[in-house]
């Protein structure tokens, strides 16, 4: 019987750690922006810089 009590108070214990996370999770901003993340995949990355074109252009070699 004492194991069930002692088990009981340890998931009580482990639910409130995540009510916390997760309250600490929503005031610090992780969850304000839902709709850029499921659209950012469709646009390209321009990872282009002024150096690597005119390593193209100058000897043709990547």
């Amino acid at each position: 019987m004492s194991v069930i009590i002692l088990l009981i108070i340890l998931s009580i214990v482990v639910a409130i750690i995540f009510l916390v996370i997760f309250f600490w999770a929503v005031k610090s901003g992780q969850y304000d922006d839902t709709v850029s993340p499921s659209i950012r995949i469709l646009f390209d990355e321009k990872k282009h810089s002024k150096s690597m074109d005119e390593e193209e252009d100058g000897d043709g070699k990547v």
